[in-house]
């Protein structure tokens, strides 16, 4: 995988933005609990993600889910935690980027309907087995929380996405040049 400066600049600074989100929400208790599953939070580190990927492709959103990954387990020393996190925001990437494959714009609902899609049914599948295993929590009540699971992360990955296609917008509207990265 070969980048240039510019994507290698763009992807560093959104990695860092990453780091930058999942700390200071974390520490300023600013994310937002799920009400009906308050373990799970709302946060804003899918944002920089799908910017990076709008912005510069694929290898450019991997490396930012790694970079999320990286950061959630330093501070909370928690592999199930943060591979959970990385698995959620990878597929949401991946998903993301299938829909952009599939439309002739980047503006289209295959954008989002894939990125979400591609969350839920992913971490549907992760969640049904790492929950039992890591939490010993048993397989019925993961069974019986998984419509509120999948609610979650269809709006967790919505956020993700609108943030970053509100983002890549604006910076459009700034600096158009940028369509020809």
């Amino acid at each position: 995988m070969k980048m240039d400066s510019v994507t290698l600049a763009g992807t560093a600074i959104l990695s860092a933005l990453v780091v930058v989100f999942d700390y200071a929400l974390k520490f300023s208790g600013l994310k937002i609990p799920f009400p009906w599953l308050p373990f799970l939070k709302f946060d804003l580190t899918g944002i920089p993600i799908m910017l990076s990927l709008l912005l510069y492709g694929l290898p450019s959103g991997i490396i930012t889910s790694v970079t999320a990954f990286i950061a959630i387990f330093a501070r909370s020393s928690n592999i199930v935690g943060s591979s959970m996190k990385f698995v959620a925001e990878l597929s949401t990437a991946l998903g993301a980027a299938v829909g952009l494959r599939l439309s002739r714009s980047r503006f289209r609902m295959k954008f989002l309907f894939f990125g979400v899609a591609l969350r839920c049914v992913v971490m549907a599948v992760v969640c049904s087995i790492v929950l039992p295993l890591a939490y010993l929590i048993p397989s019925i009540i993961v069974i019986g929380w998984m419509p509120l699971l999948i609610v979650f992360n269809a709006v967790q990955g919505g956020i993700s996405i609108v943030g970053g296609l509100l983002l890549y917008e604006l910076l459009l509207r700034r600096f158009p040049q940028i369509r020809s990265l």
